[in-house]
């Protein structure tokens, strides 16, 4: 268990985007899962928090009702291998309902966002060449799904 963790707060689908999000990523699983009872504000019986981990990093899912959506400040950043990785993802993210934004972010069908991000462009954007780093920004913000070969070859002057 980790000492800290994200606390997501969901209207009342808790456990169907605990479901979802473990199913897309490997590493990961769903551990206890509470109810509300008599004592608490809530329906008795129904799931009040869902405990999983997505590869490894501990999260808790809350049913804490409307008062509180997602918004973009707060988004999970996923690194990718390969260009086969960030499609996966993007696209099993998307299932359902999701919305694609710009610049390999998107917003999954519970509200939440994600970054879907190559570990080449954090490779590209720490570079001292800075007209490098600079291209392959300017790359990126005319993308909605990041593009490795596009980003590596802006970053390259190509």
């Amino acid at each position: 268990m980790d000492k800290i963790s994200t606390c997501l707060w969901f209207d009342g689908n808790a456990e169907e985007a605990v479901r979802f999000y473990t199913g897309i990523f490997s590493n990961s699983g769903i551990g206890d899962i509470t109810h509300y009872g008599d004592a608490v504000p809530g329906k008795a019986g129904q799931v009040l928090t869902v405990t999983f981990h997505l590869e490894g990093r501990e999260y808790v899912a809350l049913n804490g009702g409307p008062q509180y959506p997602f918004t973009p400040a707060m988004s999970m950043f996923v690194k990718c291998e390969s260009q086969e990785e960030v499609d996966r993802y993007w696209d099993a993210l998307l299932e359902g309902g999701g919305k694609p934004v710009q610049c390999g972010w998107l917003t999954d069908r519970y509200g939440l966002s994600w970054q879907i991000v190559p570990t080449a462009m954090m490779k590209f954007l720490t570079d001292k060449d800075q007209a490098k780093t600079q291209r392959a920004m300017q790359a990126m913000m005319q993308m909605v799904k990041l593009d490795v070969k596009a980003l590596e070859a802006a970053f390259n002057g190509e």
